[in-house]
């Protein structure tokens, strides 16, 4: 049973550190201040689900959560920057690491989670 318990943390320490390398390796992770006065020439990207973009997002971004990434990829242009944002950096460095591999040049992230976010946002609301 400690065998078990001892694999577990070591993936998620070596999952952890590996993206937090790969991270830094990119230097795509930017301040909410750069973030905020550089969006407007950008396609900013929400990673988080759906539920969660409609109670609340940065306003002009689109939801193009994680878990689907691979199946829009198409719906982001290559040639313009990209940021992304979503509440755990890990999600951001995942993300990026793709847009990368599919040839995007210009790929950055909020380097704060977007719950601390003091800039304009918008919610989504249900009819």
């Amino acid at each position: 049973m400690y065998i078990i318990i001892i694999a577990i943390f070591l993936y998620w320490g070596g999952s952890w550190l590996y993206y937090r390398y790969q991270g830094k390796k990119l230097n795509g992770s930017i301040p909410q201040t750069e973030f905020e006065e550089t969006m407007r020439k950008a396609q900013i990207v929400d990673l988080r689900e759906k539920n969660n973009f409609d109670s609340k997002h940065i306003l002009g971004a689109r939801n193009l959560p994680y878990s689907q990434l691979k199946y829009v990829e198409g719906e982001l242009r290559p040639d313009l920057p990209v940021y992304l944002y979503d509440e755990r950096k890990n999600i951001c460095v995942r993300a990026a690491l793709k847009l990368k591999k599919w040839g995007f040049t210009d790929v950055k992230w909020l380097d704060d989670r977007f719950s601390d976010w003091t800039g304009k946002t918008k919610k989504t609301t249900k009819l």
